[in-house]
């Protein structure tokens, strides 16, 4: 079972620190098979390779986050994944050049405005869209522990927001982002889609923006609840896991055919709670649908997917990942130390060398021994995104 990953980047000005609409210049630099537009100009999408190996995709996010800096830093420039960019102005400008985007900002209004946030998205193979469906269902209630070890958006516009992911909070905005129901079949999920684009609140099913979601071109269920995330080891972590529900999910379904009886009313509440607590407060336990510590949750998590995980051959990277996730504490709360300790500048001083494969007080050598690719060279095998990359409103 394969996995891919979309990353979005911040277009940063390196002496300033602050958001800059100048992501055309970075992305002449380029390759476009690789890298893409989105919808403000402060903003670069990266689309990895298909990897079978947890070391393999890292390699390949590495390589790409070097090949962006080198493009990035020859402009003055930088280029930095979190969900929010500590100093983000108040207004976006104008969107990029494109049709989708300008019909975006002008149906959308102040919503589209303060789009300025990333994330990232987590691609993994499935037979079918019945299946990515019915898994759908099945591993929503996981899904805000997966946020919790992302978040990364404590700032917004050089403010301290209290939450861990003010992403989350500024994305819940769109008509079609946050948990999604459950349906018996791809029939009955397209038709709903469907209903949404016939009723004018979407444009098309690329606005469908829900927490998770088959992918509109590709034979992939696609995590769509993530901040993007400083170290790239944080999203080899979430990819493994992710990839672990799903494929613990289909078994599942495989044994027992019924449809899933559960009720998700709480899920909005329990993305909430993992937006305004990271690792560092509590999270909601799917079990019990009561509060526990966050690490409590987490390792619940790991110990339920084990035997997925193994099946991958992936448990000891991620157990090693989740040890070292556990033990340093969000993104959130790294950076929310480095503005108490000296200020926000610090803050994207912290997000530019995280970004680039810079770390500070490791713990764990986790994926460390895996020699990223030349900075030069193209990323083997075909991207998730390649010919029609997955982006805003597409």
């Amino acid at each position: 079972m394969c996995i891919g990953v979309e990353e979005e980047f911040h277009v940063l000005e390196v002496e300033s620190g602050l958001l800059v609409p100048r992501a055309d210049p970075v992305l002449r630099r380029l390759p476009r098979r690789t890298f893409t537009s989105e919808l403000h100009r402060s903003i670069v999408e990266s689309n990895s390779g298909v990897h079978a190996s947890l070391h393999d995709l890292y390699a390949d996010l590495a390589g790409t986050r070097q090949r962006l800096d080198a493009a990035a830093a020859s402009l003055g420039l930088a280029a930095v994944a979190a969900g929010t960019a500590p100093l983000a102005p108040a207004s976006s400008g104008p969107p990029t050049a494109e049709a989708r985007y300008r019909h975006m900002v002008e149906e959308y209004r102040q919503v589209a405005d303060e789009q300025l946030i990333c994330g990232a998205q987590v691609h993994v193979d499935i037979p079918d869209r019945d299946t990515a469906v019915r898994v759908m269902c099945e591993v929503s209630p996981w899904l805000p522990v997966l946020l919790a070890l992302s978040a990364s958006s404590p700032f917004w516009q050089g403010t301290d927001t209290g939450y861990a992911s003010w992403r989350t909070m500024l994305w819940q905005r769109w008509p079609t982002a946050g948990p999604i129901g459950c349906f018996p079949s791809a029939t009955e999920y397209d038709a709903a889609v469907r209903d949404l684009v016939r009723a004018g609140i979407i444009s098309d099913a690329g606005m469908i923006y829900y927490d998770i979601r088959p992918s509109a071109h590709l034979r992939t269920l696609e995590l769509r609840i993530c901040d993007a995330c400083p170290r790239a080891e944080t999203v080899v972590l979430i990819a493994g896991l992710f990839r672990a529900l799903v494929t613990e999910a289909r078994e599942r379904l495989r044994q027992d055919d019924a449809p899933c009886p559960g009720r998700h009313e709480w899920l909005r509440g329990a993305a909430w709670r993992a937006a305004r607590s990271g690792l560092e407060g509590t999270l909601v336990d799917p079990a019990t649908h009561r509060e526990l510590p966050a690490p409590q949750v987490v390792r619940k998590l790991l110990t339920r997917l084990r035997p997925a995980l193994e099946a991958h051959g992936d448990w000891p990277t991620v157990r090693a990942l989740t040890d070292e996730a556990l033990a340093e504490g969000s993104a959130a709360a790294r950076i929310r130390r480095a503005a108490q300790e000296e200020d926000l500048l610090a803050c994207v001083d912290l997000l530019i060398a995280e970004t680039r494969g810079e770390r500070r007080n490791r713990t764990s050598p986790s994926l460390g021994r895996v020699d990223p690719p030349n900075v030069g060279a193209d990323v083997q095998g075909p991207p998730f995104g390649s010919g029609a990359p997955e982006v805003i409103g597409r």
